[in-house]
Parts: structure tokens; sequence; C-alpha cells
């Protein structure tokens, strides 16, 4: 009954994205069987336990985190949920006791675009790639890269990612489940499809995802791509005390597969709430209070506007996934009770575009991990008049400044190489000084001054002549 019940609230997320127009079709042929009936009194079920009414973007790890909520992706673009185990029943031996395979745990970069530290760290782990097939791996992790860097705002802030392959040995090739239900294959992580009956629904031993994250120089994203052509993913939102917050798995054979990883970084970087509702399900309880997610609240475009909240400052606007801002009925899991910014962003159904609420969100995101300044020259660093000193702007059309002891010289605005015998140094010699340069993106997607505050970034460094 369970497996049923999971399947049943899948498809009633498709519904309820039929009732508002977008007519997907079920989202995973697993759990059609038997399903239709009764669907709205089994969400309505969920949701008055607590379950489905919690808004941490798809995941909830019960007692002894052996379970998380997951998301669930249909073909359409459709959007559902479903519990999943968080340890694979396909994942055989401990394999970190087990002698590696030659090549498994190595790390290769796919972009790098800076030191960890001042840069947004995306790993990507393979699983059912054999030794013989690490170069099509990250092939497959470099496409995924792609797919998911040509959307905005990503398009416009590559320069802040670092994105690295961790190779992941399998005995066998491919996945279990592709192209049937009685597939088993014995790969690194136990990725699976048909995970609680779902023919979609690509699982993994979240585990044995964060042995091979922690091999990377940092983690703030993982993305898991699977060795077929089989469409197919999940979202995990989960707490790693390695520093990500979600795990998205995705088909690496499977173009459309991508758009899997830019809504679940919509959680994990942008803090979003999902936009979609279960038809059936509870209105939304006021006595929960307005949720902490930037894009969905429990008031109108007029009383947002009112009270200078969440989104009011983009109401009206035209916006990228179409349409203009405003209040529109229904998010967050709930039909009633709670608005979203817009008709139909990537938060609510694939292959959309971030709305212009989720953009601002997605770049804040992107600061929270990354810098808008950055120098080969370490700052703190002593300098003297013979020294040349550079620094770098990865965002375009960042503004940069240089002071003198607090005072503006005008003469180096925009440059990002100076020579310091240009820089002019009063005083006695050996008298220390500090020169400073301050870097700001200006970009006007972010409207929110208390998000604007990390788009700025200063260097400083001691010169004597």
């Amino acid at each position: 009954m369970r497996n049923r019940r999971f399947g049943s609230i899948v498809l009633t997320g498709a519904l309820a994205l039929a009732v508002l127009g977008t007519a997907p079709a079920a989202v995973a042929s697993g759990a059609a069987s038997g399903a239709a009936s009764g669907m709205a009194s089994e969400v309505a079920s969920e949701v008055a336990s607590g379950v489905a009414s919690e808004v941490e973007q798809g995941a909830a790890v019960t007692a002894g985190g052996s379970r998380h909520r997951v998301e669930v992706f249909a073909e359409d673009g459709s959007i559902g949920r479903a519990t999943v185990p968080a340890a694979s029943p396909y994942l055989t031996g401990d394999r970190p006791g087990l002698a590696p395979a030659a090549g498994d745990g190595d790390v290769t970069p796919i972009l790098r675009s800076g030191d960890s530290a001042g840069k947004v760290d995306v790993v990507v782990v393979g699983d059912g790639y054999t030794a013989a097939e690490q170069e099509k791996f990250r092939a497959d992790a470099a496409a995924k890269w792609q797919e998911l860097s040509a959307v905005e705002p990503y398009a416009g802030y590559r320069n802040l990612f670092n994105v690295w392959a961790v190779a992941t040995v399998s005995a066998e090739s491919g996945i279990t489940g592709d192209p049937d239900r009685a597939t088993v294959r014995n790969t690194a992580l136990g990725s699976y499809f048909w995970c609680e009956d779902i023919e979609r629904l690509l699982c993994v031993d979240t585990k044995a995802v964060e042995n091979y994250a922690v091999k990377a120089p940092q983690a703030d994203l993982v993305l898991v791509v699977a060795n077929t052509a089989k469409y197919g993913g999940a979202g995990y939102n989960v707490a790693s005390p390695l520093g990500y917050d979600g795990i998205a798995t995705v088909a690496g054979g499977n173009p459309k597969a991508g758009q899997i990883a830019v809504h679940e970084t919509g959680h994990s970087l942008g803090k979003l709430a999902d936009e979609y509702f279960y038809d059936g399900s509870d209105t939304y309880p006021a006595e929960e209070g307005e949720p902490a997610e930037p894009n969905i609240s429990m008031y109108t475009a007029d009383r947002l506007t009112h009270d200078r909240a969440k989104w009011y400052r983009w109401i009206g606007r035209t916006s990228p996934d179409g349409g203009v801002v405003g209040s529109y009925e229904g998010g967050g899991y709930y039909p009633k009770g709670l608005y979203r910014p817009t008709e139909n962003s990537i938060m609510r159904s694939l292959g959309r575009e971030f709305n212009l609420p989720g953009r601002e969100a997605m770049i804040a995101g992107f600061y929270r991990h990354a810098v808008p300044l950055t120098s080969p020259t370490p700052a703190g660093t002593p300098l003297t008049r013979a020294d040349r000193l550079t620094v770098d702007l990865p965002v375009a059309g960042t503004t940069l400044s240089w002071s003198l002891d607090g005072r503006t010289l005008p003469q180096l605005r925009g440059r990002t190489t100076v020579d310091l015998r240009t820089v002019p140094l009063p005083g006695p010699r050996g008298r220390a000084h500090t020169l400073t340069a301050t870097a700001t993106d200006p970009t006007p997607a972010v409207l929110d001054p208390a998000l604007r505050a990390a788009l700025t970034a200063t260097l400083s460094w001691p010169v004597t002549r």
C-alpha cells in the first residue's frame, strides 16, 4: 500500500498541473496502476499528518535518517514527491573497505575558475561507468554542466563556478532498472530506477555519494550522473557535513535530464520553495505563519506591496518565465492559502526559466559561496613599489575602484592590473600604506538591499616604498 500511496501523490501533483492548464501526462508508469482512485483523499491525509506540509523543498528525513523525501520528475516537466530509502538495496559490499579499482576516486576539473574559497564548487559523481568508461563519464559530466549553465542566471555567472568530476569505477556498465525493472547492475553508488515502484525515479545510496564527494576540493552542490540514456532522476535535499545541501540524480545520456539539476539547485542554492501543489490537498494552515522561502507567501501582491515584503519590488514587471510578477494562488504543495510570484516558473515545472524573484535568490545563493573579487596575490601580502598587482573580476560588468589609506584613487578605476610605481605613496620611505580594491556586481537582477550586500567585496594589501 505504501508504494501505491506515494505513486498517487506523484500523479496527483501531475493532475494539479493539468487543472491549471499544463495537461501533464502520468508521472510514472509504475505508479499508474490502481492509483487513480482516492488520490485526493490520500494527499489530504498526507497534509493532515504534517508530512506534505514540510516546506523544506523535497526532503523529509525520518527517524535515524533512513528515508528521504525526494522530488520526482516526469518527462512532461511535471514534478511530484515520494519518500525513498537513504540506502540502496543494490549497493553490494562495504565499498570503503574494499581495495579500490584503478582510477576510482580520481578528481578531474571540468571547469576551474579559481580557488575553491571564492567559488561555487559543483561536484559531479558518476555511477554505472566501468574503468574503461571513465572518459565517457567525464564527457557526460561536462555535458550536464553545459545544460545547467545554459540557463540564467548560471549563464551570466559561469566564472563563479568550479566543476569537479569524481570518478567512480563500477563493476558493471549501466544502471539497475534499465531497460526494465528486472535488470540489476553492480555499481559503485547503487543507483536504480523503479525506486518505490516509480519507473523514472532514479534513487541512489546517499552515504556512498558522500564518500566520493569528499574527494573533491570542496562540495557546494552535488550531481550524480548515471550511465543511462533513460530519462529519470531525483532531487534530494540533504544537509551533508561536507557543506552541500542537495543531491540531484540525472541520466547522463538523456538531454532532458539536465533540467532536473536546474530545479534542484533552486532549492539548494536559491533556498526557493516548490511552486507546484497537489490537487485535493488542504488549504495552507494560517497558524503555520508566513513561510521563510522568498518565493511563496500567504499574502497577495497588494498585501506584499503594502508590507514591503518578499517579492514586492518585482510586482508588475515582466518575468523571463512568461507573464507578469504578481500573486498566483497555489504553491508550496497547497492549492489554496499560499501564493507564488508567477504562473509557471522552473520551480513549478521543468523546461521553464527562473522567475524574477527566483533569479534574485539564485544570484544571492551564488554569492553565499563565491566572491566578486579575487587575486593571485593573497590579501595582506606585503608589497613594494617594485610590484605589479593583479585582481580578477569573474562577472562581466563588475565595477572596480581603488583607494589608498581610505582615499579614492580615481585614476585606477576599472584597472585590474596596477603597476605600484604609479601609485603615489606620500610620507617618508618605509611608511606603511594600505591599498584596497573594491568590486561590486551592479546587476539589476538583485533589488533587495539585504541581498546586495554580498555583491561587494574588498581586498587590501600593505604597501611601502
